[in-house]
């Protein structure tokens, strides 16, 4: 068995044993990264926080294997429980008994994300414990990596570089460690002055990531076996911006569970997925979000929800106060897809029935968001076949509001400030665009109506945007200078930030559109007088869409569609008007073709945070410095040794330390004549600067010694004239003070 095998063992950790963790923890979080890109966002947090937790405990514990393994198992049966609550996954009710059965049945399949990250975690540190094994393990994730980023509409070069980085790592502290138990008295020595160790690890790994960001692009000189299989076929190897191959992917329109990776392409289906028959056409609304990452929307932050019923009235609490038009619609389902929501018209007032029965069995009310979430058997999900809504659909008075200013709106009626978050490195360019829009504005309705305007005017929709365009990491930045084009999601995104970024509360709402009048709707039957007009509408996977919601104070939050080709059906004083029409000209649009000059941030261009480059630049800076200090004697006789050509010998080095001092006193006045010798000078100095005579007399003595003394002369000799010299300065020059 191997010495760190006994550690293992007998319960002992080194210092190498939290190392390895820490780099395969690093390995792990590429892999995680990879992943969400498929998993639920629940799924992702559960799997970080297992390998996170596991980690920190094989660290801290001071017990052996069995015992660590028992807490590790408590700990992450704890996580499972608190993920599954945190994401809605189920809501514990009941007695604790109760509580513990819905524990356990909605168990899978996260158990088995959890128990698999724990295992590979363990197996790894504990397997891979030689050189060669991290070889092999490194291939094996950055080959994988590799594939998956040439196969795959997912770019993996920023994760292969984190996986070099943390086999780097890795690599160095198996170095040390291997000298340590090879050499046990060397490694104290060395453990002294552990910073010395950590300065060159450092420099090192400065050089190659500056080198790295500077190095010129060169085309690549061979081709990949796929792609010379692809082109000796004649196939089509198209390549994205992100150098990944565009093999077009299985992804069909529909209402999405995740949102934190917006973008792709996607082709439309067009299976119904239900009916429904209103009084009042209408967008079919399904959930909302207010937390952007750069990449997406986070769901973290819904707001409490309460279990309710049917027949139960249902409060929003940022409806408004204006007048409302009732809407009923009746919903049925045409497929057997589970959705976590009822949809229905903003806002959902009541719910009827469902399944044409007034027990609806278990709903939660989310009033901040005005969600309503069916809670469904994860075993056998059952999502209702038919159920009727009632909405109130606020009826907007729009020459009333566009004059309202963001005092008249907000200062009695504000809004939660999660939906004016920005991300901490939002792209100014952005935001200056926004202020640029909506400069001749004076009203929050009138900056959104521009914003609006702006976006159906000059971009185009399509489901397939060109990807190979976008620079930009963010996902706003990248749609409005490098795609320019996109669809519903692109839009709604866009409009939402940038009328946050001019502190106008916004959030992003996905549902669907109204769909198409169906072909039995029998639009010509007869009614009873005063009666309204039904109409039903199917609805398809196609009509998954996704729009904004603007906040404007006492009327509430208003729908706003930015998707060019879509019509946000707004009750509104005057049907005839539509606000997005209001702003018939727009001020200049030069700004527009900033599309031709974007150039890339640091981050894109290089794979690199930028913080991460600056901070190597000044490692190198401060040890280009630290070395010009460290050899600053050799580098005085530098030109010395030029003019010799040769090394100079300490006899040699004495005498230029002594021409060097000599020349400094005449600076501060101090004279010699030609026919002096050095001894009557420095007698004649002495008088004059009686202060300096005791180092002037040492230094004659230092040089009388070299010249005329049969001893040798030793390097401490000239180092002793540099360090006498400097102390003549310092004399010489608090005298003339």
């Amino acid at each position: 068995m191997s010495t760190k095998g006994k550690e293992l063992a007998a319960g002992k950790r080194s210092w190498y044993h939290a190392a390895s963790l820490l780099w395969i923890f690093l390995i792990g979080m590429q892999w995680i990264s990879f992943t969400q890109e498929t998993w639920y966002t629940e799924t992702t947090s559960l799997v970080l926080w297992t390998l996170a937790a596991v980690s920190l405990l094989e660290i801290i514990l001071p017990f052996k294997m069995m015992i660590r393994t028992i807490i590790k198992a408590v700990v992450i049966v704890y996580l499972l429980h608190k993920t599954l609550i945190d994401y809605t996954v189920y809501v514990p009710y009941g007695t604790l008994m109760e509580r513990t059965e819905q524990f356990i049945l909605h168990l899978t399949p996260y158990i088995w994300f959890s128990l698999c990250a724990w295992v590979m975690l363990e197996a790894a540190l504990r397997l891979v414990t030689t050189t060669r094994r991290i070889l092999v393990f490194l291939g094996i994730n950055i080959v994988s990596m590799g594939i998956l980023d040439s196969f795959t509409q997912i770019p993996l070069w920023m994760e292969i570089a984190w996986v070099m980085f943390a086999g780097m790592g890795w690599l160095v502290c198996q170095h040390f460690r291997n000298f340590q138990l090879q050499y046990p008295q060397g490694w104290k020595r060395i453990i002294r002055y552990p910073y010395k160790i950590l300065a060159n690890i450092a420099i090192i790994f400065s050089l190659i990531i500056v080198a790295s960001v500077n190095m010129p692009e060169v085309p690549p000189t061979l081709t990949d076996p796929y792609t010379a299989w692809r082109n000796y076929t004649g196939s089509s190897t198209s390549q994205t911006g992100n150098g990944t191959l565009d093999i077009p992917a299985a992804t069909e329109s529909g209402y999405s569970r995740e949102d934190n990776k917006l973008g792709g392409g996607f082709n439309f289906d067009y299976t119904p997925v239900m009916s429904v028959t209103t009084n009042e056409r209408s967008y079919w609304r399904g959930e909302t979000r207010a937390e952007y990452t750069g990449t997406g929307w986070d769901d973290r932050g819904r707001g409490a929800t309460e279990d309710v019923e049917a027949g139960q009235a249902l409060e929003n609490d940022e409806s408004g106060s204006v007048t409302t038009k009732q809407v009923t619609q009746k919903v049925t389902m045409l497929n057997d897809n589970v959705y976590p929501i009822l949809f229905g018209a903003y806002s959902i007032s009541e719910v009827t029935s469902v399944n044409g029965e007034a027990n609806s069995g278990r709903m939660l009310w989310n009033p901040e968001q005005a969600e309503l979430h069916v809670v469904t058997d994860r075993q056998q999900p059952q999502y209702p076949k038919t159920y009727t809504i009632v909405s109130e659909a606020p009826v907007i008075v729009e020459d009333e509001l566009r004059t309202k200013s963001f005092d008249d709106l907000y200062s009695s009626n504000p809004a939660d400030d999660m939906y004016l978050q920005l991300p901490s490195r939002f792209p100014d360019r952005v935001t200056d665009l926004a202020t640029e829009i909506t400069a001749s504005a004076n009203t929050p309705y009138e900056k959104v109506a521009l914003l609006q305007n702006y976006l159906q005017q000059n971009f185009d929709y399509t489901n397939n945007p060109d990807l190979s365009r976008k620079v930009s990491s963010d996902f706003v930045e990248g749609f409005l200078f490098d795609i320019r084009e996109g669809y519903c999601d692109y839009f709604s995104t866009a409009l939402v930030m940038m009328a946050r970024s001019e502190g106008i509360p916004a959030r992003w709402v996905k549902g669907y559109a109204p769909g198409q009048l169906s072909l039995n709707s029998d639009m010509q039957a007869p009614r009873q007088p005063g009666a309204e007009i039904e109409t039903t509408y199917t609805v398809t996977n196609a009509d998954a869409h996704s729009w904004a919601e603007v906040y404007f104070g006492e009327y509430g939050w208003i729908p706003v569609e930015a998707t060019p080709g879509f019509d946000m059906p707004l009750l509104t004083e005057q049907p005839d008007v539509q606000p997005v029409d209001e702003p018939e000209e727009q001020p200049e649009e030069e700004p527009v073709q900033e599309e031709e000059q974007t150039p890339a941030p640091e981050q894109a261009a290089s794979g690199i945070p930028a913080f991460v480059i600056w901070a190597a630049g000044a490692i190198i800076v401060l040890w280009v410095a630290y070395m010009f200090w460290r050899n600053r004697f050799s580098l005085r006789f530098f030109l010395l040794r030029l003019r010799t050509g040769g090394p100079l010998t300490p006899e040699q080095k004495v005498v230029a330390e002594t021409d060097r001092w000599i020349r400094y006193a005449r600076r501060r006045g101090l004279t010699r004549s030609g026919d002096e010798t050095l001894r009557e000078s420095v007698t004649r100095w002495s008088q004059a600067k009686p202060a300096a005579a005791a180092t002037f007399q040492e230094l004659l003595a230092k040089f009388e010694q070299t010249r005329y003394s049969p001893a040798s002369v030793t390097a401490d000799d000239w180092k002793a004239v540099y360090q006498t010299a400097s102390k003549l300065r310092k004399e010489l020059k608090a005298e003339r003070a």
